[in-house]
């Protein structure tokens, strides 16, 4: 295949998956679906990408690429980045309590290898920022193998659906509760973070947040998604 007509292929399946992951949900995705809506055989897409787990990297990269800097870009630069972090992990959980088919995105990224890796290495030098001045004996290893931990937890936490007892706000409160401390913030300190998140309409952010994502997604892998809506908060 010709290095043009292999670039072709690669863009038409990444726009098909990630168009049919976020409206149909990743497992209940058919291999058929992305050949018949990518116009590939087979055989070309298993060259490119031998699976549907070979196309999460580059959603993957995206979507946490962005998202964070949307985030960030809602509060000045210059407030507490403990307090930013917070912020962007409760939105993060509202995203996958929010939308089915995101969450099982998220859920499984988490949990695919590969993707799982890249999550953590890219996190771990920002938690190294964030974090370094209440742990300065550690390095920025020291943050990667704490953040194995925390991604699990992250992991857990967005795999298990909110219900009447067990709400997003609980969820949040208690994933912070566990992850600031981790990190050697001062328990005064993660209860007024803690108390500013949950004072916030995160679901709402959520939504923001969400909706802007789609926005760049449609734009990067160049497809249209069918009307979404706003993210209903059934929690």
């Amino acid at each position: 295949m010709r290095r043009k007509d292999s670039d072709d292929a690669r863009r038409r399946i990444l726009s098909a998956c990630v168009k049919l992951f976020i409206e149909n949900g990743y497992k209940n995705t058919r291999m058929a679906d992305i050949l018949s809506a990518a116009k590939v055989s087979n055989s070309t897409f298993q060259n490119l990408f031998r699976s549907k787990d070979g196309v999460l990297m580059d959603l993957t990269e995206f979507m946490f690429d962005n998202q964070f800097s949307i985030a960030r870009t809602m509060f000045d630069k210059h407030i507490n980045p403990v307090f930013i972090y917070a912020l962007e992990t409760s939105i993060q959980m509202a995203i996958t309590e929010l939308n089915e088919h995101i969450g099982e995105i998220y859920v499984y990224v988490y949990t695919v290898p590969e993707t799982a890796e890249y999550i953590i290495q890219k996190t771990s030098t920002e938690l190294y920022k964030i974090f370094g001045s209440y742990m300065p004996d550690c390095e920025e290893s020291d943050f990667y193998e704490l953040d194995i931990g925390t991604a699990g937890i992250m992991r857990n936490y967005m795999a298990k659906k909110c219900d009447k007892y067990f709400t997003l706000e609980k969820k949040i409160e208690r994933f912070l509760s566990l992850s600031l401390r981790v990190y050697n913030v001062p328990q005064d300190e993660i209860k007024i973070i803690i108390s500013r998140i949950l004072e916030m309409d995160i679901c709402s952010m959520a939504n923001d947040v969400m909706q802007k994502l789609f926005k760049g997604l449609e734009m990067k892998f160049n497809f249209t998604l069918t009307e979404m809506g706003e993210l209903q908060n059934e929690v």
